[in-house]
């Protein structure tokens, strides 16, 4: 039987919409995984002092792999990508940083995994409207093993002050190459 995965997705440098679509293709290259459902895509305010609003969105995905090792990939990916990552401690570093993509292992089946690579449910997709949003359309009632409480619950009693609005239908087309028209 697979395992059921759920991986938050954003993007707020460059051309956000292909890094967003691009992420979803790799993923999907991804051996004895595929993408089974994809939320809506959100336009969100950035938290923290940076600049620019992301795209952010949920994929559901199947996949034989343990949860370790879809991390791992899932960092590659991120790599592969140009998302760079600052070393050292997180207290001294700057929280919130700006990326070309970020993915989250959001959840993974009903488990409670906490090690140095992989912490699901995701630590903070409970505070997280831009999480929340899009989940609630694939997983409603899906509970968190923690919180005891629905997708749809925890985003009902969300208290945040950051914006999520469904993105520009725009945003998500392929945009065509220089001389190119489109059909």
């Amino acid at each position: 039987m697979p395992n059921r995965a759920f991986i938050g997705i954003g993007s707020n440098l460059g051309d956000r919409a292909a890094n967003y679509r691009e992420a979803i293709h790799r993923i999907a290259a991804i051996p004895e995984t595929r993408v089974v459902r994809q939320s809506s895509i959100y336009e969100t305010e950035p938290v923290g002092d940076l600049k620019g609003a992301f795209l952010n969105g949920v994929i559901e995905v199947e996949t034989e792999l343990p949860a370790e090792a879809m991390m791992r990939r899932l960092l590659a990916i991120e790599k592969i990508m140009g998302r760079k990552r600052v070393k050292g401690n997180k207290p001294t570093r700057a929280k919130y940083r700006p990326r070309i993509i970020d993915l989250d292992l959001l959840f993974f089946n009903k488990e409670t995994i906490d090690t140095r690579l992989v912490k699901v449910p995701h630590p903070r997709l409970h505070e997280r409207r831009f999480v929340l949003a899009p989940m609630s359309e694939l997983a409603p009632a899906l509970i968190h093993p923690k919180l005891n409480a629905s997708i749809s619950e925890m985003l009902a009693g969300l208290k945040s002050p950051f914006r999520v609005t469904l993105a520009r239908a725009d945003l998500l087309r392929p945009q065509p190459k220089r001389g190119e028209t489109v059909k």
